[in-house]
């Protein structure tokens, strides 16, 4: 028999905030976290526009020896999960007792990787580079840390699919917790936003240049968008069967109903794909037994490219055109906040969700041929939100899709 799936707890750091209450006002007014910052660009970068995230303070939260070990999206992931975990009512005596996974996503970690070389290269002695920089640069240095910080007993390991990676580490874990093999997952995706993490996608000219007016720079499906911002932070979900949640009494946010997955299977790495696009919603749709007429909100990937714009607004036409569901893509107010997107706007969503509002896709001023087709909420719409397709979708062709639902 399979389990339904709820989520029972969510956090956010964002650069919209560090802490639910605020992201939730934040997208509900239409604020930019985007900021220009000047050392990128003496640095060498083309772009100096990034996400703005405060970095965490966790002196008194997490001991010496533990902390030295974190890198700095999982410093951003403790926080997120420390308020999902206090959200879903788990505490450390239920930690100790029971067992809870950890998945998360995340596809790189430079600033240690950088750090090692250069320690290497200058003084040629591996005895300098101490015990932490191992656990700092490993594409797992989220949910190791996380799992050791929190002591979890459970599935433990690391989603590594560039921009889809924090969603499909909710579909993963959903499809454990469906087929009965866990009662409970901490899963979500994390970022870096330090300055050696995003040069080498600054030298793909994916960036924006419209470094004049930073929060009008992240332009999602408007005709005049010239590239992507860089973002971060982290975002983390308590999912957990619903008959669990039940058991011990949890409040319950939503329900996890569908995952889709695909993959473009073009010959270049990163041509998006209309028809990928699809077959993940599709199958998500599937999955959740929902028809297009059945979804209020899409949260859309839209970086704000022109090609991944484009070819995401085919897709969403192609299925939901005529349909009543309202489509916003937030990453406007965020930027691209890469590995943890994909879990970040679940988070996002939910807070509409409860709050009863459909955040703004903001700085669309004129529609191109393709957003044109499109029901696009420019500006915050007051309305009942029960039913969320959110796409994710990643270099290689990797595509992901989650439908979440009010219970």
């Amino acid at each position: 028999m399979q389990q339904r799936v709820v989520i029972t707890g969510m956090g956010i750091w964002s650069c919209l905030g560090t802490d639910l209450d605020t992201v939730e006002k934040s997208l509900r007014e239409g604020k930019s976290g985007i900021v220009l910052d000047e050392f990128r660009l003496t640095y060498g970068y083309h772009s100096g526009l990034t996400g703005c995230v405060e970095r965490p303070k966790l002196k008194g939260l997490v001991d010496r020896h533990t902390r030295r070990g974190f890198s700095e999206e999982a410093e951003y992931a403790y926080m997120a999960s420390r308020e999902a975990f206090a959200m879903a009512g788990v505490d450390e005596d239920y930690l100790r007792e029971n067992e809870v996974g950890c998945i998360f996503g995340n596809d790189s970690s430079a600033q240690p990787v950088i750090e090692t070389a250069k320690i290497m290269e200058e003084k040629k002695d591996s005895e300098l580079l101490g015990q932490s920089l191992i656990f700092q640069s490993m594409n797992s240095t989220v949910n190791m840390n996380m799992s050791t910080a929190f002591q979890l007993k459970g599935v433990n390991f690391s989603v590594s699919a560039a921009c889809a990676s924090g969603s499909h580490s909710i579909g993963l874990a959903y499809l454990l917790i469906k087929q009965g093999l866990q009662d409970m997952v901490l899963c979500g995706g994390a970022q870096e936003v330090n300055h050696y993490s995003m040069a080498s996608f600054d030298a793909l000219g994916a960036f924006s240049k419209r470094m004049d007016e930073p929060t009008k720079a992240s332009r999602p499906f408007d005709r005049d968008r010239d590239g992507l911002v860089p973002s971060g932070g982290a975002a983390a979900l308590v999912l957990e069967s619903y008959d669990h949640a039940v058991r011990r009494g949890a409040n319950i946010l939503a329900e996890v109903c569908g995952y889709g997955f695909s993959s473009n299977g073009t010959a270049v790495i990163s041509q998006p794909s209309d028809e990928g696009s699809v077959i993940a919603m599709t199958r998500a749709l599937e999955d959740a037994a929902m028809q297009p007429a059945d979804i209020d909100y899409i949260n859309a990937h839209a970086t704000s490219t022109h090609q991944g714009d484009q070819y995401e607004a085919i897709a969403i036409d192609r299925m939901f055109s005529g349909q009543h569901a309202l489509i916003s893509s937030t990453k406007g107010m965020t930027g691209h906040e890469c590995w943890m997107a994909g879990a970040s706007e679940i988070v996002y969503s939910l807070l509409m969700m409860r709050g009863g509002f459909v955040a703004p896709n903001i700085n669309f001023e004129n529609p191109d041929e393709y957003s044109a087709k499109l029901h696009l909420a420019t500006e915050t719409v007051e309305t009942e939100v029960r039913t969320v397709l959110s796409n994710s979708f990643g270099f290689g062709g990797t595509n992901s899709a989650l439908v979440v639902k009010k219970v």
